[in-house]
């Protein structure tokens, strides 16, 4: 019964209804009136938050940057080297082999009267080593070419050099010690 009513009630109201659009700045004097009497501004102008495309555009800069500075890296000092000269990078790996041999022999002989030659040994090994890493950027920056890839070929068999030197010098002191050991009687 409540719907016949309510039926009754809006057709008597039918063509009193207001249905036309508030003139232009309604809202600031409804609220210019209620804050006058609440005196409580309620106000809600958008602001402005520059700082959240501000943010976005900076994340954006430096994942490009990123990306831009993985492509330009070119990968490791050895890629690099044997991009420059493809007979580098074979020789290095060929000499790198035989210098890791021997300085496995030379760790398995290690004893009490060898340790100290050893140690110097691998001091000696690790300049060597040093002065490679500088000959490898000097061919990157665009050194003589040929001077310095006979330098590091130099570099390399010095290193083997030097390591049959110290293992021929440890088969000598092994050697002495066992002609010593030989000759002494109790």
């Amino acid at each position: 019964m409540e719907k016949d009513e309510l039926k009754d009630v809006f057709s008597a109201l039918q063509g009193h209804f207001d249905t036309e659009e508030p003139r232009a700045g309604h809202q600031e004097r409804f609220l210019d009136k209620l804050n006058k009497a609440n005196q409580v501004v309620t106000l809600n102008k958008p602001k402005r938050n520059w700082w959240k495309p501000l943010s976005i555009a900076a994340s954006i800069a430096v994942l490009c940057l990123v990306a831009i500075g993985i492509n330009n890296s070119g990968g490791t000092v050895e890629e690099q080297v044997a991009k420059i000269s493809p007979e580098v990078g074979n020789t290095q790996v060929y000499f790198a082999s035989l210098i890791e041999d021997q300085v496995k022999k030379l760790e398995n002989e290690s004893s009490p009267e060898t340790q100290k030659i050893i140690s110097d040994t691998m001091v000696q090994l690790k300049k060597l080593e040093t002065n490679y890493s500088k000959l490898e950027k000097d061919l990157l920056n665009g050194g003589n070419d040929k001077l310095i890839l006979s330098a590091m070929i130099t570099n390399f068999q010095t290193r083997i050099d030097l390591l049959q030197d110290v293992i021929n010098q440890i088969e000598t002191i092994k050697n002495l010690k066992n002609y010593n050991d030989e000759n002494f009687t109790i």
